[in-house]
């Protein structure tokens, strides 16, 4: 509008004064008028430009802003937490523990080779310990199941924590940080998962291991019937 206003001015100053005129000693130039006020024009339009670009830079400053602020919640410690309750849980295993070496020295003792073929009263200790072995693991795969089921209050409300943060996040950085610390929460669960799953599978496998040794005993204590008779 500028430019179109400029135009107008010198087609008038070009019809309403003759080249050259003269005022007090004063010489005007039509034509070096009009390209003055071109000249005006097209200054002004590029500090407009000028002030376009600015605004445009600042805003990018503000959503650049907006994208680096961090959130301001975080569930990184009560995950830790319930993950640490789970693992003490574990390592509070009864009589066999979560070890490869526990596990050998266990099975050679009582569950196989000379174990079942040992005198009478020793027999009889074996089977009580495997029963003891068997009751042991039970419980602490009930203690690992309760330990988790009382991790779910806490797990539920880091999920609604984390969702609201996700979906009112002002930037690019708020929404990565959230969605990073539900996937660290459903890693939390299934490393829950995992040691209810294994707390369950080494109480049914020490069973098993429990009826397969008895039955071992029992063809022994037969075998060893029928020798006397």
């Amino acid at each position: 509008m500028a430019v179109g206003l400029s135009a107008a001015l010198v087609s008038t100053a070009i019809v309403a004064v003759p080249a050259h005129a003269q005022f007090g000693g004063i010489v005007y130039d039509p034509s070096n008028y009009a390209q003055n006020v071109m000249t005006a024009a097209r200054s002004l339009q590029q500090i407009n430009n000028q002030i376009q670009q600015i605004q445009n830079q600042a805003t990018s400053l503000i959503n650049e802003a907006r994208n680096l602020t961090s959130l301001p919640i975080s569930t990184i410690a009560t995950l830790q937490s319930q993950v640490d309750q789970t693992r003490q849980l574990l390592h509070q295993a009864q009589r066999i523990a979560y070890d490869v070496t526990d596990v050998q020295q266990v099975f050679n003792g009582r569950y196989k080779g000379s174990a079942l073929s040992a005198g009478q009263a020793q027999m009889v200790a074996n089977a009580n310990a495997r029963w003891q072995d068997s009751v042991g693991a039970f419980e602490d795969a009930m203690k690992v199941q309760a330990g988790i089921v009382g991790n779910l209050g806490a797990t539920r409300s880091s999920i609604t924590t984390l969702v609201g943060a996700s979906q009112s996040a002002t930037g690019a950085l708020q929404a990565a940080q959230a969605g990073n610390q539900l996937l660290a929460l459903q890693t939390q669960q299934l490393a829950d998962l995992t040691a209810a799953i294994a707390a369950q599978g080494r109480a049914q496998s020490l069973e098993a291991a429990r009826n397969a040794a008895t039955e071992a005993e029992g063809r022994e204590r037969f075998r060893r019937f029928r020798t006397r008779n």
